[in-house]
């Protein structure tokens, strides 16, 4: 990941990430991980939950 690159973002990727290798992940566990790895804040968590409901609404 870049340095300097916001919290949200390296989440974002990392969920991106997981889920390209375990397509079959809790996406609420992989939120719940990512939000305390990258030390997000709730507005940032409710983003990535918002994230992938609408991924999921687009596959």
């Amino acid at each position: 990941m870049a340095a300097g690159e916001a919290p949200i973002k390296q989440a974002v990727k990392w969920i991106d990430d997981q889920l390209i290798d375990r397509p079959d992940a809790d996406r609420v566990k992989l939120v719940d991980e990512a939000s305390r790895r990258f030390d997000l804040s709730p507005l940032d968590t409710d983003f990535l939950f918002r994230h992938l409901a609408e991924r999921a609404r687009k596959k």
